[in-house]
């Protein structure tokens, strides 16, 4: 079985001297909204104090990477621009490589498709000029029917088509608002073919931004499970989950093969701290530390003395993750019924879900 759970640079002190680049999302894992996840401008500012190499890639098409620096350095965050690597910069990059500089693009989205488009050297289109050689389709607040209906005439008319990205949802003040594959759905309603896909969890957005960096050895932060850790994965590169953010501990339990992160933290503060332990498969379920979880045909639960709500935070992230060696083990050997978590357990799993998303960071 593969260790999702421990850092594969045991000999470095800390998570974030084992590796050559931390990689954040943005949404979700440094900011929500306008507002700092709380303790992320703390903890990147001390990666950036104690010279470790910090870059940003994001799903999020509308915005330039210097508007998403300017928004780090508005929380404090002392970004530079040419850290932030955009699912429209990877976008363009992969019309590059398929039609070549110079080539006609419709842009679809905010001002930061059409700002990756010229960055590239490709040529911005309007609706108005005939048979665009390509379309990107990004996130834009203000885009309209008429933008999604000059989108798909041209998919129709032969244009090669490629979304930045297929998030469903995006993180707002308000909760979950349709993100640009809701956006990029209605399209596909009406062309009925699929587009090309730049950003998570696709490869191309990861390995662009370690190729700025020159990074061999990058850590993956994020909050998803389906972008961010299933992009790490498809990248071939570690992928830490953190849990401030979108992704519940009852939900990492149930991942699927793919989705799965090879570390699970309590908050970004944790970058400056050893590496997690490890759970280790036991007769009958998992262990890590103290906690112990027993596996009885497709039913998870704790085991006599395991903590539960109110435990200290790492005695139940230590429970999390012996639940997830178990788990993931039984969906890998092609266990018949979905693992169960029992009440008891799955009351404990969702206090610190909780806990992770209001207490006082790490470090």
């Amino acid at each position: 079985m593969v260790d999702h759970t421990a850092s594969t640079a045991s000999t470095a002190s800390t998570l974030a001297e084992a590796h050559d680049l931390l990689l954040f999302d943005l949404d979700g894992v440094v900011y929500v909204g306008e507002d700092a996840v709380p303790g992320a401008v703390e903890a990147i500012g001390r990666a950036y104090d104690d010279g470790r190499a910090v870059g940003y890639a994001t799903n999020n098409a509308s915005r330039t990477p210097q508007e998403v620096a300017d928004h780090l350095r508005r929380l404090g965050i002392g970004a530079r621009d040419a850290e932030v690597t955009t699912s429209s910069q990877a976008a363009a990059q992969l019309v590059l490589e398929r039609l070549g500089a110079g080539a006609r693009v419709l842009p679809v989205g905010g001002p930061g498709v059409r700002a990756a488009l010229l960055e590239a050297g490709l040529e911005p289109v309007t609706p108005t000029d005939d048979r665009p050689a390509a379309v990107v389709q990004g996130f834009g607040r203000q885009l309209g029917w008429s933008d999604l209906a000059d989108a798909a005439a041209a998919v129709r008319g032969g244009a090669l088509w490629v979304a930045t990205n297929t998030d469903l949802t995006l993180p707002t003040e308000r909760g979950p608002a349709p993100g640009n594959g809701s956006l990029v759905g209605a399209v596909r309603n009406a062309v009925d073919v699929d587009p090309l896909v730049a950003g998570k969890p696709q490869p191309t957005l990861f390995h662009a931004a370690a190729q700025r960096a020159g990074a061999h050895h990058p850590l993956v932060v994020g909050d998803r499970l389906d972008t961010d850790v299933a992009g790490a994965v498809n990248s071939g590169m570690t992928g830490a989950l953190v849990l401030t953010g979108l992704t519940s501990a009852l939900a990492l339990v149930s991942a699927p093969a793919g989705q799965r992160p090879d570390l699970v933290l309590p908050d970004l503060g944790a970058l400056h701290e050893p590496a997690p332990p490890a759970a280790a498969l036991v007769e009958g379920g998992a262990v890590c530390r103290g906690a112990r979880v027993v596996l009885a045909g497709s039913s998870l639960d704790g085991a006599d003395g395991a903590p539960g709500p109110g435990a200290p935070l790492p005695d139940l992230l230590d429970l999390l993750r012996a639940s997830c060696a178990a788990a993931w083990a039984s969906a890998d050997a092609g266990a018949g019924a979905p693992v169960q978590v029992a009440p008891a357990l799955a009351a404990a799993l969702t206090d610190l879900s909780s806990r992770c998303q209001r207490e006082q960071p790490s470090g």
